[in-house]
């Protein structure tokens, strides 16, 4: 048999390239809402007020739970850790922030207590956290 010009090729290979696009937005997707999921898996019970701010993305989350247990950034730290972590960060950077979450059952004479801890480590710029009315 002869074969003539327009003999057809058939395509063998599976072109993966739409497969890739899709995963690397999904993996997007899911590194911009991680950090929106981890802050609801420790549970704080936020006081309320009308008069609030959406928190700063950028800013360090400091936890203070109803057993007086303090976290950065989900990570449960001493005191004396927090004040050292943050002064080696406020030494190399002018700009840090903290948002501070603390359980409305902790009394005030313990979030004044933390919030000397943060400001002793030379963080001006803090955050209260409260829940929207």
């Amino acid at each position: 048999m002869a074969s003539t010009s327009s003999d057809e090729t058939s395509i063998t290979g599976i072109n993966v390239t739409p497969l890739v696009d899709i995963i690397l937005v999904v993996l997007i997707i899911f590194m911009a809402t991680a950090p929106l999921i981890h802050n609801r898996a420790m549970k704080v019970d936020l006081p309320k007020a009308a008069q609030h701010e959406k928190a700063a993305t950028e800013a360090l989350q400091v936890m203070l739970n109803a057993q007086r247990e303090v976290y950065l950034s989900g990570k449960l730290v001493t005191r004396e850790e927090l004040g050292r972590f943050l002064k080696g960060l406020s030494a190399s950077s002018a700009d840090v922030r903290v948002a501070l979450r603390a359980d409305q059952s902790v009394p005030y004479g313990e979030i004044v207590g933390l919030l000397d801890v943060i400001r002793g480590a030379g963080v001006r710029k803090i955050g209260l956290e409260v829940k929207p009315k």
